[in-house]
C-alpha cells in the first residue's frame, strides 16, 4: 500500500511544476514534501520526477501518479455516496491548499477546436472538479483513454473505450475559407479546382490534422498534396486565413466573425464538413462525472449540428 500523503505529494509537485509550490498547497515545508518523495522513491524502487523546471515525472512517476489521481476521484465519489462534506478532503491530501480541499482532479483530453469553441462553457457549469486538459486531434484524442492517462475524452471515435461508456454529442461544422484576395489570386475567375488546391498555400494543424484532405476528398473525389503552413493554434488559423497567408478548415463558430464582415469567405457554400464527436468517460468515475457529463451534453447540444 502507498502512503497517500506521499501519493499527495507526488500529485502536488507534477500539478504545480516544483517542490516549493507543492509544499506552498500542501501546507508543509518544502523538506517534508523531500522527505515524502524519497520515502516513496524507495518504495518503488525507482526515481519518480525529473528534477528539472519545471519537474516532470518519469515513466513509472506517470504510472504512479495516474494511480494517485485515481484513488482521489474513486475517494471523492465515496465521499458523495456517504454525504460526507469535501472539508475532509484535506485529511486525504495531507495538507490544506486549494487543490487540497477535497477537489478532485480529472485529466479529460479535447481536441483544440472544440476547446476554441464550445467545451469551456460546459467545464465552468459542472463546477466541483479540477480540470486538467489535453489537447489532442480529435481522431487521437481517444488513444489517451485506451493508455490510461485521461478519464474521458471528446473523440471522433464513435465505439467505445474498453471500460468506458460513449455517446454521441453531434457534429462539430467545418467551412473551407480563405480571404477574397488569396481567392482572387489562387483561384481566379475560374473558382475553387482541384487543380487550384494543389497550387495554393494550404494550412495544417499539425501532422495529425487531415481535415483540409478529408474535405478535398468530399468536395471534388480528389487527394490533396499542395504546399503547407503549420499553424497550431485555432484563433491563430482563423486570423491566418483571414490575412490571406493561407486557405484551411476553420470551425463555423469561430469562422463567424470574419465571415460577417468580409474578412473571410466560403471556398464552396454548399459544402461544408461536418464531424461527429462523442463524449468517452471512463466507468471508474462515472458517477463522479456525471454533472460534466450532463453539462457537456448540454453545451454539445447548442453548439453542435444533429449527426444525421
Amino acid at each position: 500500500m502507498f502512503d497517500p500523503t506521499q501519493l499527495a505529494a507526488l500529485s502536488a509537485i507534477l500539478r504545480n511544476g516544483s517542490f516549493e509550490r507543492a509544499a506552498r498547497v500542501l501546507g508543509l515545508t518544502q523538506s517534508a514534501v523531500s522527505q515524502r518523495i524519497r520515502l516513496l522513491e524507495e518504495q518503488v524502487g525507482t526515481p519518480l520526477i525529473i528534477r528539472a523546471q519545471p519537474c516532470r515525472a518519469t515513466e513509472a512517476g506517470a504510472r504512479v501518479f495516474r494511480h494517485a489521481e485515481e484513488l482521489r476521484l474513486l475517494e471523492q465519489e465515496l465521499r458523495t455516496d456517504l454525504g460526507i462534506g469535501r472539508e475532509l478532503g484535506a485529511l486525504a491530501s495531507g495538507g490544506t491548499g486549494a487543490d487540497a480541499r477535497g477537489w478532485p482532479a480529472v485529466r479529460v483530453a479535447v481536441n483544440a477546436d472544440s476547446l476554441a469553441t464550445w467545451f469551456l462553457p460546459a467545464l465552468a457549469a459542472a463546477g466541483g472538479l479540477l480540470f486538467d486538459l489535453v489537447v489532442d486531434d480529435q481522431d487521437h484524442s481517444a488513444d489517451w483513454l485506451k493508455r490510461g492517462e485521461v478519464r474521458a475524452a471528446i473523440s471522433s471515435a464513435s465505439r467505445p473505450v474498453q471500460g468506458c461508456d460513449c455517446r454521441p454529442l453531434g457534429a462539430l461544422r467545418y467551412l473551407a475559407t480563405a480571404s477574397p484576395a488569396f481567392c482572387r489570386r489562387w483561384f481566379g475567375e475560374e473558382g475553387v479546382t482541384p487543380a487550384g488546391l494543389q497550387r495554393a498555400p494550404m494550412l495544417t494543424f499539425n501532422a495529425k490534422d487531415r481535415l483540409q484532405s478529408r474535405w478535398a476528398e468530399q468536395a471534388f473525389g480528389a487527394s490533396l498534396a499542395g504546399p503547407s503552413h503549420w499553424l497550431p493554434s485555432s484563433q491563430a488559423f482563423v486570423d491566418a486565413a483571414a490575412a490571406g497567408l493561407g486557405w484551411g478548415m476553420n470551425p463555423e463558430a469561430l469562422a463567424a466573425p470574419a465571415l460577417a464582415d468580409g474578412r473571410l469567405m466560403v471556398l464552396k457554400a454548399d459544402c461544408p464538413l461536418d464531424v461527429p464527436l462523442y463524449w468517452h468517460v471512463s466507468r471508474s468515475v462515472q458517477r463522479l462525472m456525471q454533472p460534466v457529463t450532463r453539462a457537456v451534453v448540454e453545451a454539445a447540444r447548442r453548439a453542435l449540428k444533429p449527426v444525421l
